[in-house]
This record gives C-alpha cells, sequence and structure tokens, in this order.
C-alpha cells in the first residue's frame, strides 16, 4: 500500500527562501580555532567560511555566541547583547555577517529565551529583589515540609529548583540550576525580550531559531505534576496555557512585515499542534523542530538505561516522516534533521560508522536532502564524523551527561564508570561537540593549543582534507545533493508518496511536483537488498555508489545504497 501526502497549493505566495534553503548549524566552540586557546572562536568560522560556501549552502544557525559563564556551553546567556569574549568581539561578529553575506549566506542566531544564566543582570537584580526585576524569575518560598515548591524533575536530572541564599527562596530551572527560567507573565520580561530580538535584526541577522520556545508558558500557581513514565510536571511546564498568546505577540511586536527564518525547538508537539504554532494563521513561526524521531531508540527517556539501548525500527522512522509530510502538506512546514549540538552523530545512530562509514554517512545525507521541508545538516555530517569513546567520565564535559551518568550510578548501584561507557557512547551529546576535523594534523588542525573537549581518536583517518580529496567523498556527494536541491522545486515542494511502508530496510518515496517525479531509494542496512518499485524505468539523478542498482522495476541495492531517479 502507498501512502501519500495531497496535493500542496504551491502559489506564487507560497514560496519563500526559507523554504528553498539548505542550513548548516555551527556549533562554534567546536568549528574552528583561529587564536589557539583550544575553544572555537568567530574568527575561526571566518577563516573557513570558503567551506561553507562549497558546500553550497544558504544558511548558517549559528549556536550562542553570547557572553555566558558557559555552564551549559553557551545556552545560558549572561549578556544578550554582547558576544563572549572566548569568541571574540562585536566586530568580529559583524565581520563574519558580512563575509557570509557577501556570499549570499544568510545568518540565523540562536534565541534562548526560556532561561538566562543565574549571572544575567536581571537575575542579580531580581535575586536583589530590586524594584521592577522581584518578579522577572520564578520565585517561591519552601512547601510545608521545607522542601521544594513542588515536584517537577529537570530536563538535565533531578529537581528543579535550588535555594538562592540572598533572596532567601527557591528558584525554578527546568534546566542546569545555573539557568533559571524567565518569568513570562510579567510583562517587562517580555517587553525586554523583544526589544533584544529587534536590536538582532536591525543589525542584520536573518532569523531566529529558538531555543525550547514551547517551555515559556507555565501553569498558574506551579502546581505538582503527576509522575510519568517520561518527566513529572512535563503536562505544566510544555505548550503551556497562554504559550499561543505569546508567540503570537512576539509576532506582532517584533517579526510582523520581515522577511525572516524562525524555526521553534519544541519537545512533545504533534501534528496539530505544529500548525497552531506555524503560519499565518497560527502563531506566524516559519517551522518546528518535532522530536518524535529522535526518540526512536528511547521512547522519550533518553538516560533510561536497558539492554537494547542503540535499537530501533526503521518501519517507525518511515511512519514518522510518512505522516509528518503528509500532515504539513498544506498547513504548516516540514524541518527536517537528524543530528544536531544535542544529539549523537547520525551516521553512528541511524548508520553503519564502522565497514559503511562512508556509504550510510551519504546515504543519510540523501535522505535529508530529498525530502521536502527545509533540510538542516550539522557541522561535521557533511564528512561522515562519528561518535566518540569515552573512555573516562571525566573526558565528558556536557552537564547533562554527567548528572545522569550520577543518576544512574546511584539508582542502579553502580560503582564503576565503565558499566555505562557504552551507553555514554550511545547517548552524549558531547559526541557532537568533538572539534571539527579538518586534516589529520595534531588536534585535527582544529587549534594549535589544547582543544577544550576531546577530539575524536579517528581524526587521522575522517578529516576534511582527506574526505574533499578522496574518490568517495561525502563532502562531494553533499554538495551534488545540494546543488540537485536548488536545481529541482520537486526536491522542497513535491508531493510526497510512500512505497514500501512495511518494508524492514528499505525506505523508498517518491515526490511529484506538476509534470516532474523523482524516486529515492534508501538501502538501510548492511546486506544487500532486492525490491521491486513497480516503475518501469528512469533516469538516475545520483547514487552513492560507482556501479549503482539501475535495472528498474526491480532493484537489487548493495549495503546502504541510495539512488535518486527521475521516472
Amino acid at each position: 500500500m502507498n501512502e501519500s501526502a495531497q496535493t500542496p497549493d504551491r502559489t506564487s505566495e507560497d514560496r519563500t527562501w526559507w523554504k528553498e534553503a539548505v542550513v548548516y548549524q555551527i556549533y562554534p566552540k567546536s568549528f574552528n580555532d583561529s587564536d589557539g586557546d583550544g575553544v572555537g572562536d568567530i574568527q575561526g568560522i571566518i577563516d573557513r567560511v570558503d567551506h561553507l560556501d562549497d558546500l553550497g549552502i544558504d544558511v548558517v544557525w549559528l549556536s550562542p555566541v553570547y557572553a555566558s559563564p558557559h555552564a551549559d556551553n553557551g545556552y545560558d546567556i549572561s549578556d544578550y547583547r554582547s558576544i563572549d569574549d572566548r569568541f571574540g568581539d562585536m566586530d568580529d561578529w559583524e565581520r563574519l555577517r558580512d563575509e557570509l553575506h557577501a556570499r549570499d549566506i544568510k545568518v540565523v542566531m540562536d534565541l534562548v529565551v526560556n532561561h538566562t544564566s543565574d549571572e544575567h543582570e536581571w537575575f542579580e537584580k531580581s535575586r536583589r529583589r530590586e524594584d521592577g526585576y522581584e518578579d522577572y524569575y520564578y520565585w517561591r518560598d519552601p512547601a510545608e515540609d521545607g522542601g521544594p515548591p513542588n515536584n517537577w524533575e529537570s530536563f538535565f536530572g533531578g529537581e528543579t529548583w535550588s535555594w538562592d541564599e540572598q533572596r532567601q527562596q527557591y528558584y525554578l530551572h527546568l534546566f542546569d540550576e545555573k539557568q533559571p527560567d524567565l518569568n513570562w507573565e510579567h510583562p517587562q520580561v517580555r517587553e525586554d525580550i523583544y526589544e533584544m530580538m529587534n536590536w538582532w535584526l536591525e543589525k542584520g541577522v536573518d532569523g531566529f531559531r529558538m531555543d525550547v520556545i514551547n517551555l515559556i508558558s507555565k501553569t498558574r500557581g506551579l502546581p505538582d505534576g503527576e509522575a510519568g513514565d517520561w518527566q513529572t510536571g512535563v503536562e505544566h511546564f510544555m505548550n503551556g496555557p497562554r504559550i499561543h498568546e505569546f508567540l503570537q505577540e512576539m509576532y506582532d511586536e517584533v517579526l510582523a512585515g520581515r522577511d525572516v527564518m524562525t524555526v521553534g525547538e519544541m519537545p512533545g508537539v504533534d501534528i496539530d499542534e505544529a500548525k497552531q504554532y506555524t503560519g499565518a494563521d497560527g502563531d506566524g513561526l516559519g517551522m518546528i523542530f518535532t522530536f518524535e524521531h529522535m526518540n526512536l531508540d528511547h521512547d522519550g527517556g533518553r538516560w533510561d538505561l536497558h539492554e537494547d539501548y542503540e535499537a530501533w525500527d526503521l518501519r517507525d522512522l518511515k511512519e514518522f516522516v510518512g505522516r509528518w509530510q503528509r500532515g504539513l502538506a498544506e498547513e504548516g512546514w516540514n524541518s527536517n534533521y537528524l543530528g544536531n549540538h544535542d544529539q549523537p552523530r547520525i551516521v553512528s545512530r541511524f548508520g553503519d560508522d564502522g565497514q559503511y562509514r562512508v556509504e550510510s554517512a551519504k546515504l543519510l545525507g540523501t535522505f535529508l536532502l530529498t525530502l521536502s521541508g527545509t533540510p538542516y545538516v550539522y557541522q561535521g555530517d557533511e564528512i561522515g564524523m562519528t561518535n566518540v569513546d569515552w573512555e573516562h567520565l571525566d573526558e565528558v564535559v556536557d552537564v547533562d551527561t554527567i548528572n545522569h551518568v550520577e543518576l544512574l550510578m546511584a539508582e542502579h548501584d553502580i560503582d564503576d564508570y565503565q558499566e555505562l561507557r557504552g551507553f555514554v557512547n550511545a547517548r552524549s551529546r558531547d559526541n557532537a561537540r568533538t572539534p571539527v576535523q579538518w586534516d589529520d594534523s595534531d588536534s585535527a588542525g582544529f587549534t594549535d593549543g589544547e582543544p577544550w573537549l576531546k577530539v575524536n581518536d579517528n581524526y587521522t583517518e575522517i578529516n576534511v582534507a582527506a574526505d574533499r580529496t578522496a574518490d568517495d567523498s561525502v563532502f562531494e556527494h553533499y554538495r551534488d545533493l545540494v546543488d540537485l536541491r536548488h536545481e529541482r522545486d520537486v526536491f522542497v515542494y513535491g508531493e510526497f508518496e510512500m512505497l514500501l511502508p512495511d518494508h524492514e530496510h528499505i525506505f523508498a518515496f517518491t515526490q511529484s511536483l506538476d509534470d516532474e517525479r523523482v524516486l529515492v531509494v534508501l538501502n538501510f542496512s548492511d546486506e544487500p537488498r532486492t525490491v521491486d518499485l513497480g516503475e518501469s524505468d528512469g533516469r538516475l539523478l545520483v547514487s552513492n555508489y560507482d556501479d549503482p542498482a539501475t535495472d528498474l522495476p526491480t532493484l537489487t541495492l548493495a549495503p546502504f545504497e541510495a539512488t535518486v531517479f527521475e521516472v
């Protein structure tokens, strides 16, 4: 049985640059270090900007470069209008903006406004109860038993409340204790945020990626949550009662009348909710990041320890993709991603980082760049970078990983980290944050100093310089796909039709637009697979094998083979 989306209405008014763009995420701390201090910086990005231009991408999503104590690697912001001196200064940022814009590459900044750093001026004034700032954050007295005000659980493990000695109250933090949640119920908080957003737009940014933006509204009174399979209290801080009001206000005060790209990171959102958040009839966002497919191997509990923690089923991925491609065909817009700074490396998670690393890296790139919607490529995926072996816990920097490992060791009475080593290797966010591997020199060409985070041991074999000169270059395959996507609207606006939805190893689909139709066939396995696609003939557009399977209608695909036909 085939599953298809309704034919999209792609009028000229419906076309926008950000729908047709390919986005590349840069995690600045790990991209390229220009001054030898071991930390990536803005000048380092400028030095590598031709790499981005060669790849053909249209947008850089720049993870936070704001002033920050880096308790959560920059997602704890102490000043929204200053550049952290680890990365440079505002002059450096403006040069980067100009270098990218000169190459027709737009810049999207990370907007982190669910919380700030506890070193932000607003929080310091709030803890001192300065006039006007008393309620900028969520402050509460202890519960009757003297403990935290409610039973909510943090995304990073443990409680969501920390005691502040100066104010003599608890404050709320859904993430690290150094990331207190802003109180969006306070009108002045919202006004200050909108003013800051307008300030950045006037400086030439082309949009915002909005960090956990659907957490900004909490249930009034902050009541106890019900214990569930995932996270206690989530029903009170995810998609809260005033979320649509706040986002519509943001649109009216900041985004209306501006040709900008917006994407909201929104855990726990379904298709109907996505439609509410996006578009002219919704809250005005361009698109959202959903997390359903990020749960394929853990069902929402990323740190739930179990024996088959790496197992996932391709049929579940197909069900997710088909449902979202169909669901947002006429309303809303899809954002397509497999990895980012918060997820393991895609070739290790969804492909094969051993014998078929190159083939599976190309297959995953083919998958991302042929779906309808806007694709997001994370730094290093264009050369097939892999997960890391975290031999000792003291090599890990990520606060989320460290907190959860400590909780797991206590919960399961584990004394030796080595019992959790494989689990950490598969789950840690630090996998995506290791320095980009530019060449086979010391520290992978990332820095002349001591890197802030361990460089993957395989950098002498997997690096940009080696890949770009290889006959089987992953980078060149990505570039070919980006060019193909730019040339053919069918990959952007096409009508999606799933083929073979119940096949355990083959992901096949077509995209159709006007009189153009393409067929994408992907073998997500390490064995040859034979399938009948029901197509009489087709012209090969791209493949990740030199001798691809082309004898339609029956194809015998090699391990991790990816083929795209015009049919």
